[in-house]
């Protein structure tokens, strides 16, 4: 493989003007540096992706393009979504891009290891993975659940690479397969891996936000949990099967006890029986109707076929269509 290839490095926003000087300042001194070092062309670019922010973000973009070659924007139409973003950034680069990098904004992933990228690209591999190598900087609640929902997804069979969210580099031919994918209901992290091809992993130990505030909150990320397990996996509705063959195994088996206490001449006290039945079974109903109904909801939107975003302006092709008349 060639030692000079195009860069873009896609990074997602949402209201992030608190923190966005310095991932500008942190990124374009990476690729100057990769620049130097004779890795990646001088074309190469760092590609901000506003998805529908309130504040400044955008201004910034559009400013900090306009003081860097390097430094290019997406603006979408209004907020679809930090998966939306990164396919939207993903989607304009991947056209004459080598090969593509996305990352958070808010800097905790450490931008050190793209070189490290950028080497095992070099070495051949296609997808290489951000690993963290340490959940530090985690509370104890998010670490366990961390890795109760990587277990849970292993039961399913998704294949998912642990610890590794969205920070990812992959050869244009790898973004192209990825964006072959239609499906509307995103989880990135469990797509990528069914793309296939050589892939690697490089460690780095995430570091705290740097400023700002996270846009992952508790309920945010439940969300995306069940649209991970839900977009993937038929399990929960064969589970739902399951719990519906041992329910009646057991009113069975309990309607043979009553016959023989009743034989006996055994008082059956009725009402709290009863009752307890009603609200347990009550209970399995509701769970199971609302399984069944988010998949419900999934063939719904995916049948509309609807946008999965809507660029309002793309700063990365109007660079790349100048830089290409020179």
């Amino acid at each position: 493989m060639s030692d000079l290839f195009k860069l873009s490095i896609v990074v997602p926003c949402y209201n992030e003007e608190e923190v966005l000087h310095e991932t500008t300042k942190e990124l374009t001194a990476i690729v100057d540096n990769l620049i130097a070092e004779k890795k990646v062309t001088s074309t190469s670019k760092i590609v901000f992706v506003d998805d529908g922010s309130k504040d400044k973000t955008w201004s910034l973009i559009d400013e900090f393009s306009k003081k860097y070659d390097i430094v290019s924007g997406v603006k979408l139409s209004r907020n679809f979504g930090h998966q939306g973003a990164l396919l939207a950034g993903v989607t304009s680069a991947a056209e004459d891009s080598d090969a593509v990098i996305t990352i958070d904004a808010d800097l905790q992933d450490d931008v050190n290891a793209i070189p490290k990228m950028v080497d095992e690209y070099l070495d051949g591999a296609e997808v290489v993975y951000g690993v963290r190598n340490n959940r530090d900087t985690d509370t104890a609640f998010k670490r366990s659940t961390a890795e109760m929902f990587y277990k849970f997804m292993g039961f399913l069979g998704v294949k998912l690479v642990p610890d590794s969210a969205d920070y990812r580099l992959m050869s244009q031919r790898a973004c192209k397969v990825l964006l072959s994918y239609r499906e509307r209901n995103l989880f990135l992290r469990g797509i990528v891996p069914l793309v296939g091809f050589k892939s690697a992993k490089v460690y780095y130990a995430r570091k705290e936000r740097f400023a700002g505030e996270s846009k992952y909150p508790l309920k945010k990320m439940l969300k995306f949990a069940i649209d991970g397990v839900t977009s993937f996996s038929i399990v929960p509705i064969k589970l739902i099967m399951g719990l519906g063959f041992f329910i009646v195994l057991f009113s069975f088996l309990l309607l043979i006890y009553s016959f023989i206490r009743k034989i006996n001449g055994d008082v059956i006290p009725g009402w709290s029986s009863l009752m307890i039945s009603i609200w347990a079974l009550g209970g399995v109903q509701l769970i199971s109707i609302s399984v069944i109904g988010e998949y419900v909801g999934k063939i719904f939107s995916e049948v509309k076929q609807r946008p999965r975003f809507t660029i309002e302006r793309d700063i990365y092709t109007e660079k790349t269509q100048e830089e290409n008349k020179r």
